[in-house]
């Protein structure tokens, strides 16, 4: 697994920005191995990998999820790129201040399909967050439905007014972020959902908001994957749990999806 900490001059916010990328690699079993196997160990993928954009909730950044979860780990062994970047506590949008999703929808993409490995494929292509990051899933996959094959939210703020409740100097609610108003949008046009992996723990405290979040987008005609456990609330631990099972359930075609779990 390569960890690589990444700084770079974003043209869409003004300044250095600060990025985490997990990418595969060789691993010690592969490369105990590399004298008799059939293909050598190499640092050149025999095809671009599938991306996932994973969004950190309030209070943290870039390196939250690799430092509270596994999820070096469970990329290595599933053969995808993981990308986490920091969004303060703007919930991942256009806040008249900081264009967060202007630069998660635009530059981001654009700069790792330049500088890494990855698929350009909408089919291997993914998104998805806990908590703010959750409402940042949310939100982009929602706008952009074509870009996405499947999107995950985990414990997620779902609705843009309880946003405003805490963040009044955002911009007027125009439905531009509204999950609901986005998921009905594309409903009305017939569209394509990406497919929607949501879970939530029943201590949280938007574990209600969460249930009503999920049906709604049912009835709208998305397919729904719904997770809860009892004992857990906003928190680390259940985070944790889900960001591995989200990565099994994910609808990946790509060349790396038949091999299994590698051994790491």
């Amino acid at each position: 697994m390569a960890k690589i900490n990444c700084n770079f001059i974003s043209y869409t916010l003004m300044r250095a920005v600060d990025i985490t990328v997990v990418v595969p690699s060789p691993t010690f079993p592969e490369s105990s191995m590399r004298a008799t196997a059939e293909e050598p160990c190499a640092h050149t993928p025999k095809a671009p990998y599938p991306v996932l954009y994973l969004l950190h909730g309030g209070g943290n950044n870039q390196s939250a999820w690799t430092s509270y979860t596994n999820v070096e780990m469970y990329a290595e062994e599933r053969n995808i790129v993981i990308v986490n970047m920091a969004a303060e506590n703007k919930f991942f949008i256009d806040d008249g201040d900081t264009d967060y999703f202007t630069f998660i929808s635009q530059e981001l993409p654009d700069f790792i399909k330049g500088m890494f490995p990855v698929s350009e494929r909408p089919e291997d292509t993914y998104i998805a967050g806990l908590s703010m990051g959750g409402f940042g899933a949310l939100v982009h996959a929602l706008s952009h439905p074509e870009r996405f094959a499947a999107f995950g939210a985990f414990s997620a703020a779902t609705s843009y007014k309880h946003v405003l409740e805490t963040r009044p100097y955002f911009p007027a609610d125009d439905g531009r972020y509204e999950p609901i108003a986005l998921a009905e949008k594309i409903a009305g046009k017939g569209g394509r959902f990406p497919k929607a992996y949501l879970a939530c723990g029943c201590q949280d405290f938007g574990y209600s908001h969460n249930r009503e979040f999920k049906d709604k987008l049912i009835s709208l005609g998305a397919d729904v994957t719904w997770d809860e456990i009892e004992q857990y609330g906003h928190e680390w631990r259940f985070w944790g749990i889900e960001i591995e099972r989200f990565l099994d359930w994910l609808p990946r075609t790509d060349v790396y999806a038949a091999q299994g779990k590698r051994k790491i």
